[in-house]
């Protein structure tokens, strides 16, 4: 029996979605944007010259993006290797869970709360129940910001009081950082656990942990974040696959993203290079009529949200490398599918992500474009692929 592979490259968008005026994001292009700060030498940190991506090319990423927004991407020349084409989303949000839940065929059917852009961006009520939650008199942060510098301004008083650092972004979470060793983390998991429900209730995407270690001047978040997301509200791909007696494999925080239901085996690593390692060994290990559904989430956040156009670069260059090698452990008849969630375009104002088609690459079924597609389309494809019924809106361009 065949076996199916989608691959997520987190933040990967490429312009051009039809909404995007309505998100503030007209005009974000992460790979166009990216692949044009190359070959006009502004992204010469750790590499150098025009956007080398030679086997996603070959599938016809170039084609992708110029479908989605219009931009010919320098140095993404014309692919002929696999079917290419460009989704578009329809969930209100341009959050990790809309994007993955509607890739595997269940568009979010509610609209998301976000926290005010406001000092304190929390209601008192809900500060009040995750202090009762940790023990503690009171928070930190209580705002929009990013992980790393949040975590700078705050590291001192964190390790003096023990109150959490509390924040949010343009996305549906409530994130949670503290100190592995001083504040405990199966502490901070628990809070995180315990404080989803209410938070889920409000229709908030995400509980996020975000543990770190060592000292104020020299700290680094650590492996151990954990997601509690909010369950998908309907049958996933996952779960048409499982219930049809198949394997399911989930690599990275895909676990995380579908809250465990449909997945068989997860496995996950401290970077991106221990998840390709995982991807690699399922390429030619996995049971026939399997899925692995993988989402490799660096790009996001190591590289978009901190605006660094460069490390996105060498990023996509190190990812490339390794799917020409991943590629060629599959065995005939078996569907590989690259895509993205949402945008993360460095190059755009602001920390947050940005909202954009995203690309269809698909090797193993033939060559040519698939045109513009519905996210949802791409669970129908996958399903037809391993001849599992499709439970969702989605139309196979298989």
């Amino acid at each position: 029996m065949p076996r199916a592979f989608l691959i997520v490259m987190d933040s990967v968008g490429c312009g051009g979605a039809p909404d995007a005026t309505a998100f503030g994001d007209e005009g974000a292009n992460t790979l166009g944007h990216i692949a044009r700060a190359c070959a006009a030498g502004l992204a010469e940190v750790g590499r150098s010259g025009p956007l080398n991506l030679p086997n996603l090319a070959a599938l016809g990423l170039g084609q992708a993006i110029a479908l989605a927004s219009g931009l010919r991407a320098p140095g993404l020349h014309d692919g002929t290797n696999g079917l290419w084409g460009a989704a578009t989303e329809v969930s209100k949000g341009k959050d990790t869970p809309s994007g993955h839940w509607e890739l595997a065929g269940v568009p979010v059917p509610w609209d998301w709360h976000y926290f005010p852009d406001t000092v304190p961006a929390f209601p008192e009520n809900l500060v009040k129940i995750v202090c009762q939650l940790a023990g503690t008199e009171g928070i930190l942060g209580n705002c929009h910001a990013s992980g790393m510098p949040i975590i700078a301004a705050h590291c001192e008083e964190h390790l003096r009081t023990g109150w959490p650092i509390c924040y949010t972004s343009a996305d549906s979470v409530f994130q949670i950082a503290a100190h592995e060793e001083t504040f405990g983390l199966d502490r901070l998991l628990k809070l995180c656990a315990d404080l989803a429900p209410h938070l889920h209730a409000m229709k908030v995407g995400r509980v996020i942990a975000r543990p770190f270690t060592g000292s104020c001047d020299n700290f680094h978040r650590t492996a151990n974040r954990h997601d509690y997301a909010i369950a998908p509200p309907a049958p996933t791909l996952l779960d048409w696959v499982a219930g049809a007696g198949r394997a399911t494999h989930a690599v990275g925080k895909i676990g995380d993203i579908f809250s465990m239901r449909g997945i068989g085996k997860l496995w996950k690593g401290k970077n991106d290079i221990d998840l390709f390692d995982h991807l690699d060994r399922l390429g030619a290990d996995a049971e026939d009529g399997s899925l692995t559904f993988a989402n490799f989430v660096e790009f996001d956040s190591l590289y978009g949200h901190p605006r660094d156009v460069a490390g996105y670069a060498r990023a996509l260059e190190w990812f490339d490398a390794r799917a020409w090698a991943f590629l060629a452990r599959l065995k005939p008849g078996d569907l590989a599918i690259f895509t993205a969630d949402h945008g993360n375009d460095p190059t755009w104002r602001g920390t947050d992500h940005t909202r954009e088609r995203v690309p269809l690459l698909c090797a193993g079924a033939g060559s040519g474009s698939i045109g513009l597609r519905a996210f949802t389309d791409v669970a129908a494809s996958i399903a037809a692929h391993l001849g599992v019924p499709s439970q969702g809106p989605g139309r196979s361009f298989l």
